[in-house]
């Protein structure tokens, strides 16, 4: 199940993608006096539950020929990133890709622990959405295609044997660095953290779609030119190992986005570096999930 959030009409909705269409799940399921939840965070907050229920009244809906009056196609919605109100940070695994720690430094660079750090609320954009580039602040800016999880079961101390228990679904997310912004303040919130700068989508893809979150195809291509082609099977650090060193001490709430890292062929990563600017195209694809599309403005 693709679930995207959404703006139609005027109205704030979400659905399920089917196709070049998205079902507004809330339209239907007051037609039919269902009680679905009125948002991805309060889908992701019911649990298993919901699947089950959004299912069955999809497959209702087919069989009476009743979905159509509640289908939009894609080009006429304006897109919400998935869970358009994030309850925390963006969690995010630094240097997460031998090839990418070593373009940012060196061999020295690879770390020998899980590197966190976080992207403010403000952040957080939906896919086709302008993003800016941010010129008063910064003559760096740079993209990095990264898979995300999005938690689905509250936990805390999780093993790593458990912790895909505690996956809801996988999108994608562009984490923006202001690279100049990070060396000068010698930390990655503020570089990180500008807003707009965390594109997320288009929409979140549920993990039974997934079979091997381990081993899919990631690239970023900017204008159209492939600048990062890899796979997660690169990853240093494995989901399920991020997902329990995060919840040693730290509960994981439902509806937490962890972005897993990016590989190489950054913008900086060039000689010389290839930063972003206004009226670049930036589209970030993961197999099994769809392409993130965002232009700098």
């Amino acid at each position: 199940m693709k679930l995207a959030s959404f703006v139609v009409n005027g109205k704030a909705a979400y659905g399920v993608v089917d196709g070049e269409y998205v079902i507004d799940l809330i339209s239907l399921s007051k037609s039919y006096g269902e009680s679905l939840p009125h948002s991805v965070q309060e889908a992701i907050d019911s649990g298993e539950e919901f699947p089950v229920k959004a299912e069955e009244l999809l497959r209702f809906a087919r069989d009476k020929k009743a979905i159509a009056g509640h289908m939009y196609p894609l080009g006429e919605i304006n897109w919400l990133p998935p869970i358009p109100v994030v309850k925390r940070n963006i969690m995010c695994v630094g240097k997460n890709y031998r090839d990418h720690a070593i373009e940012m430094g060196s061999e020295k660079d690879i770390p020998e622990h899980i590197m966190i750090f976080t992207k403010a609320t403000t952040t957080v954009t939906g896919h086709e959405q302008k993003v800016p580039v941010h010129d008063d602040a910064t003559s760096e800016l740079d993209y990095e295609g990264e898979l995300a999880v999005v938690i689905g079961k509250k936990g805390k101390g999780i093993s790593p044997d458990e912790a895909m228990n505690h996956v809801f679904g996988y999108t994608i997310v562009n984490d923006l660095t202001a690279r100049d912004l990070q060396k000068k303040h010698g930390q990655f919130f503020i570089g990180k953290s500008l807003d707009s700068t965390c594109p997320v989508g288009p929409y979140i893809v549920t993990k039974d779609e997934i079979d091997a979150p381990d081993r899919l195809t990631i690239k970023t291509s900017v204008n159209g030119e492939v600048r990062q082609s890899s796979s997660t099977d690169l990853m240093i650090f494995k989901i399920p190992d991020i997902i329990s060193i995060l919840s040693k001490g730290m509960t994981l709430e439902t509806g937490d986005i962890i972005a897993t890292g990016t590989p190489a062929g950054v913008g900086k990563g060039f000689n010389p570096p290839r930063f972003l600017k206004a009226g670049d195209l930036v589209e970030i694809e993961v197999e099994g999930i769809g392409i993130l599309t965002n232009q700098l403005q």
